[in-house]
């Protein structure tokens, strides 16, 4: 049988280009004619329906803003809660949600000095000590604090990514005078707090026990906290907030009425305007190098991707939410970013792609015009500044004329006709050593990791409560189900907008096996946007015979045709077990999934998470369309579809079947595991972290849904799960422990006859035994 099997394979690829120019289509279908491959077609359709999704956000953000920002004719009380639940949100968004130690009433922090107590440098009117301080439990922020000796101001002044805090001040080279801006508000009376940044090297981004990576350090913390509903913005804005609710602790209290400021180099502006956005506290903000349309984020490295973060703001609704303060914009020069760090002898190539780049004067400009008429809408047209030297962001940041707005924003006065003095550099005894320097960014860097493998450790405790239920049989979970279901799609998954397109089936014959007939379809979805598959109809099928459908999902960058293919490369995973299904009596569809194609489709997901969306908000909608096409067939029972998807095809199956209620069956082979700590780990050979797969995490799904909760969504329908013991994707105690999770529910419901799990001795593929028996019972088809 399997050579038969083999020989048709071959002789029909073979064979394809005839049959291509002679389709035999379905009956009520159009012929199918292109000869491209339809996986490509699917992947560039989508790319093209996400871009124009993402040029179309701005005037969705305009019209979200008029309709749920506050107006000029409501009542400050009214105004003033708009304004805290939107700041809200968008604390949410970066994953500012930790309650902050120095926030607490009455706490007593405050900005401890380091070992070295004596001046790092000093001027005659100014000190520099380092300091670290308090955030969240767990995490303190380490930095520079310049000291002048009378204090006209408070400013956080955040580096760019590269730099430290030494560099920053100028203690150290490594920037241009004019860009050390610490420095020069420091000369003009300033207070200034100068914090440590995670920086784009990739030294730690690793675990001795399974390998390092070329992943930079801000993209390593990402790729955890993303799965936790943190982010390395969210840990360094907390920072950022933790200095300023310390400065009305300094000096007892003397720094109480001085007015606050922010400044910002490229990944320190980026911070700079998002912590402003949040804070009315801040008097006057100048971001350098950062502001600009963010249409094109998904371009940018990916620890700058923020899930949902483009439906409500982009920079110059940011900017909205700090009018009607003082905002200054300095395009400039900052570090440009080619792409990931090169790979090191030893490590794993697996960080994302993405590039940081200088501003553009057109782009920049249509996003200060957009930012503008928010400024105007509050009367506080004055407060907005835009300082472009020529040519266009080619001037290092801190200009005279930025600086010159950002301290008339403050309130205070300036004189900077002349240079700041040169620091007199302490003794050697007095200064960080290279050594020292590392070890205090791994410091942090250890401190975001552990904070985030506690959040993961807790999270099935967060979940228990979340999705806790007085439930004890299947109708009386049904309303809590339904809930569960809509929420979790809106958070976890993303729905896209708009009813789907008519369907319009097109069709041709491609396989011509004695026992039954294969047909390639492709059904349209959304503008650009097609579902397509293969269809394996059985011969021996009676005319008015409705039998049970099986949807066989194939792996990560396969195609339809590998879950029917007997070619070795196919075959060795997927043991062809769409055509053994269709051989037992089943009509099978194998739907191609759009996860092929490498960075083309992982792309998709970084275009569609600003959006608040995931490569599932497709997959979801082509599966649902996919189903009402094969529900309206002569062949099929509409009450008899079964779901069985293998790696990726797994993945599917956690995350289609329990939305698409169509489905009566899911079968999940080769991925069910403890996901959370798959994708939030650090330190096991399982984790994705160490992977070149940075589409994975998905936001917040620690505290959302975990594998055992996406099937608990299934209630009451069955669900299996299959895994070898051999697979190197999860160890059998992972999927065993996360099953028990999910076990206990349908027990408790009393539905326990509807979940079956099967370990079998075998690597990553299909085994075709617990399975199949488990499909021809619930489907109520005879065995062979």
């Amino acid at each position: 049988m399997a050579l038969c099997g083999l020989w048709l394979v071959v002789v029909l690829t073979l064979a394809r280009p005839a049959l291509a120019n002679q389709p035999d289509s379905l009956p009520n279908t159009r012929p199918l004619s292109t000869r491209r491959p339809l996986v490509e077609m699917m992947v560039e359709g989508i790319r093209r329906f996400c871009l124009r999704e993402l040029s179309s956000a701005p005037k969705r953000r305009r019209n979200d803003w008029n309709r749920n920002f506050p107006s000029g004719d409501e009542s400050p009380e009214s105004a003033q809660k708009k304004w805290r639940t939107i700041r809200r949100r968008l604390g949410q968004a970066i994953g500012v949600v930790d309650p902050r130690l120095t926030a607490a009433p009455n706490h007593r922090h405050s900005f401890e000095l380091s070992d070295r107590q004596r001046p790092r440098a000093h001027t005659a009117s100014c000190s520099v000590v380092e300091v670290r301080w308090k955030v969240i439990t767990g995490v303190t922020a380490e930095g520079l604090l310049l000291i002048p000796r009378h204090p006209r101001a408070c400013v956080v002044a955040i580096p760019d990514a590269a730099w430290t805090p030494e560099q920053f001040c100028g203690i150290e080279p490594g920037v241009p005078v004019t860009a050390q801006l610490p420095r020069q508000l420091a000369a003009q009376g300033c207070l200034v707090i100068v914090p440590l940044l995670i920086n784009r090297d990739a030294e730690f981004s690793g675990h001795p026990a399974v390998s390092y990576t070329n992943l930079p350090h801000r993209e390593f913390i990402y790729r955890q906290a993303f799965e936790m509903g943190r982010h390395v913005i969210g840990y360094e804005v907390q920072k950022v907030l933790a200095a300023i609710d310390l400065l009305d602790r300094f000096d007892r209290g003397q720094l109480r009425t001085l007015p606050v400021g922010l400044v910002g180099v490229g990944e320190g502006g980026l911070l700079a305007m998002h912590t402003a956005a949040l804070d009315p506290r801040i008097k006057s903000t100048l971001v350098c190098g950062y502001f600009d349309q963010r249409e094109q984020l998904w371009r940018e490295p990916i620890y700058r991707n923020v899930f949902g973060i483009l439906n409500s703001l982009g920079d110059a609704e940011l900017a909205g939410l700090i009018a009607p303060r003082r905002l200054v914009i300095q395009p400039c020069q900052v570090p440009l970013v080619d792409g990931p760090p090169p790979v090191r002898s030893g490590r794993r190539k697996s960080a994302a792609p993405g590039r940081i780049e200088h501003q553009k004067s057109e782009s920049v400009r249509v996003e200060f015009q957009r930012a503008r008429e928010l400024f105007t809408a509050q009367a506080a047209e004055k407060q907005l500044h835009l300082v472009a030297g020529k040519p266009f962001a080619g001037e290092t940041a801190g200009s005279t004329a930025a600086i010159k707005s950002f301290v008339d924003g403050l309130g205070i006065s300036s004189a900077l006709d002349r240079p700041p003095p040169d620091w007199t550099i302490g003794s050697p005894s007095r200064q960080m050593t290279a050594e020292q320097q590392r070890t205090r960014q791994k410091r942090q860097f250890d401190q975001l990791q552990n904070h985030v493998q506690g959040l993961m450790r807790s999270s099935p405790t967060v979940r228990d409560s979340r999705w806790a239920s007085q439930a004890t049989t299947a109708r009386d979970w049904q309303a809590t189900g339904r809930r569960q279901r809509d929420q979790v799609y809106d958070e976890l998954i993303g729905r896209l907008p708009g009813q789907r397109l008519p369907a319009n089936p097109r069709s041709r014959q491609v396989l011509d096996h004695p026992r039954y007939r294969g047909y390639e379809v492709v059904l349209d979805v959304f503008p650009d946007v097609i579902a397509s598959g293969i269809l394996l109809l059985p011969r021996d099928q009676k005319p008015g015979e409705r039998r049970p459908v099986v949807v066989c999902q194939h792996g990560l960058e396969g195609t339809a045709m590998d879950t029917v293919s007997r070619e070795p490369r196919a075959f060795r995973y997927y043991k062809a077990f769409a055509e053994e299904l269709c051989l037992r009596g089943f009509v099978v569809y194998s739907p191609q999934n759009p996860y092929y194609g490498r960075d083309k489709f992982r792309v998709l997901q970084r275009m569609s998470n600003p959006l608040g969306r995931t490569l599932y908000s497709y997959i979801i909608p082509q599966h649902e369309q996919t189903l009402d096409w094969l529900a309206s067939l002569p062949q099929v029972d509409p009450n008899r579809i079964a779901f069985y998807g293998l790696s990726y095809g797994g993945k599917t199956a956690m995350r289609v079947p329990p939305f698409v209620t169509r489905y009566s069956l899911a079968i999940c082979s080769g991925d069910f595991t403890d996901w959370i700590r798959t994708i939030a780990g650090n330190s096991t050979r399982y984790n994705y972290i160490f992977t070149t797969e940075y589409e994975i995490p998905e936001w917040n799904m620690g505290h959302v849904a975990g594998y055992a909760e996406l099937a608990m969504l299934m209630t009451p329908r069955p669900f299996m799960v299959e895994q070898g013991r051999l697979d190197g994707g999860a160890p059998p105690e992972w999927v065993a422990s996360e099953y028990a999770r999910f076990r206990r529910h349908y027990d408790k419901l009393g539905i326990g006859e509807n979940t079956e799990i099967e370990f079998f001795d075998g690597p990553h593929t299909i085994n075709a035994q617990g399975t199949f028996r488990f499909l021809h019972r619930h489907l109520d088809w005879p065995r062979p």
